[in-house]
């Protein structure tokens, strides 16, 4: 009898969130689970880890189902650190993080904890995906994409990823008979407009809210953001090499001249 793959499971909201829950119950119906998740909201961390304080983990139940669950104190990177180096006896074959309370295309997957902790899990050379939905009510129906992380889960088991890949999915906010299907994009070049919400507080202190619009400026109809608007599942594949190789060759052309 084959041995089950062995999968990591891991989120930004929080190892109670209902977006969590619902991944850890379609990994059980694909192989061996581990839960290694923040004790708390770590939204928008990117890729921060702890390296001034100490860490903490505690092993709980939080409902039923066959996976093993640790809480840990940390960033979502910090827990998939921990998973591999200190909780799982043996390499993970997946490690997948989710599902978000809210959209993680195009540039929000700079900032995002759910996908930090897939990229990762990438640099420990373990297949990796990050799953959000684009609704950020805590109590979301997640029920509509749970066929297509199991197929998304599957297949990434059965054929790899590239070296230095993993995947970002992401679901439109829709009901299931509303989505269109899969499909692989590229990342939309789009942005936030940031601006800050300048209050005083009873003592004359001020205090920033940040506030700001997306704007898509990409027209192209292969991007994630064209997908999700038109009612289909995102797949990207996201590389975490930041090199920019195609600038190279110019740079090369300069002349340093020490002072």
């Amino acid at each position: 009898m084959s041995k089950k793959p062995l999968i990591l499971v891991t989120n930004d909201d929080g190892i109670t969130a209902p977006g969590v829950r619902a991944l850890i119950e379609v990994m059980n119906t694909i192989g061996d689970v581990v839960v290694v998740a923040p004790d708390s909201p770590q939204s928008g961390m990117g890729h921060a880890i702890t390296i001034n304080s100490t860490l903490h983990i505690e092993k709980v139940t939080i409902d039923g189902g066959n996976q093993e669950e640790y809480s840990c104190s940390g960033t979502p990177a910090d827990c998939v650190k921990l998973g591999v180096k200190q909780i799982l006896d043996r390499r993970p074959d997946l490690c997948v993080s989710g599902i978000n309370h809210g959209s993680n295309s195009s540039i929000n997957v700079i900032y995002s904890g759910t996908m930090s902790a897939a990229i990762e899990a990438g640099v420990e050379g373990i297949p990796a995906i990050g799953f959000s939905l684009c609704d950020y009510n805590w109590s979301a129906n997640f029920e509509h994409c749970k066929t297509y992380i199991k197929t998304i889960a599957e297949n990434v088991l059965k054929n790899g990823l590239d070296t230095g890949t993993v995947l970002n999915v992401n679901f439109p906010n829709l009901e299931k008979k509303a989505i269109k299907g899969i499909k692989i994009c590229r990342q939309a070049k789009a942005n936030w407009e940031e601006e800050f919400d300048k209050r005083q507080n009873p003592f004359g202190k001020d205090y920033y809210w940040l506030t700001g619009k997306f704007v898509n400026l990409d027209k192209g109809e292969d991007t994630d953001e064209w997908a999700l608007a038109h009612g289909y599942v995102s797949v990207v594949p996201v590389q975490f090499d930041l090199t920019a190789h195609h600038s190279i060759q110019k740079l090369n052309t300069w002349t340093f001249n020490e002072k």
